[in-house]
């Protein structure tokens, strides 16, 4: 379906993939990827990604800016965030999150693949500035 908002119309030159009813438009930029992700209303990554990942929580750091929508983030400790458009966004590793409302969530994302955390300075999960590391 075409369409003439410029926010989820085709990227031009990215590379179009959907997981997990996730729509995702990536594009190489030097060492990094450049990426549109549009979460749909209902979408929760605990419902709809956790069993094709493996994982309990999603353990990757998203760095970006939230163009549309809401999202709620939530840590194992029990830590929230909430996001609204428009919005810097910084995740930690060891997350859930889900769109809250019914507008499609869109994040420009940069990420540095499996080094994304590091390469920003983020932990490799997440904790209280201060605290050590869980084992």
């Amino acid at each position: 379906m075409a369409t003439t908002d410029p926010i989820l119309a085709p990227v031009k030159g990215a590379d179009h993939r959907e997981v997990g009813g996730v729509q995702l438009d990536i594009a190489r930029a030097g060492a990094a990827r450049v990426k549109r992700v549009i979460y749909r209303p209902g979408f929760r990554w605990s419902t709809h990604l956790k069993e094709m990942v493996g994982t309990h929580l999603c353990m990757h750091a998203h760095v970006g800016f939230l163009v549309r929508g809401q999202i709620h983030i939530q840590y194992a400790d029990g830590c929230t965030l909430e996001f609204a458009a428009p919005q810097a966004v910084s995740i930690e590793p060891g997350h859930d999150g889900w769109v809250v409302g019914d507008e499609p969530a869109v994040l420009i994302e940069v990420d540095f693949e499996g080094e994304t955390a590091r390469r920003f300075g983020m932990p490799e999960s997440h904790r209280h500035p201060g605290s050590a590391p869980r084992e």
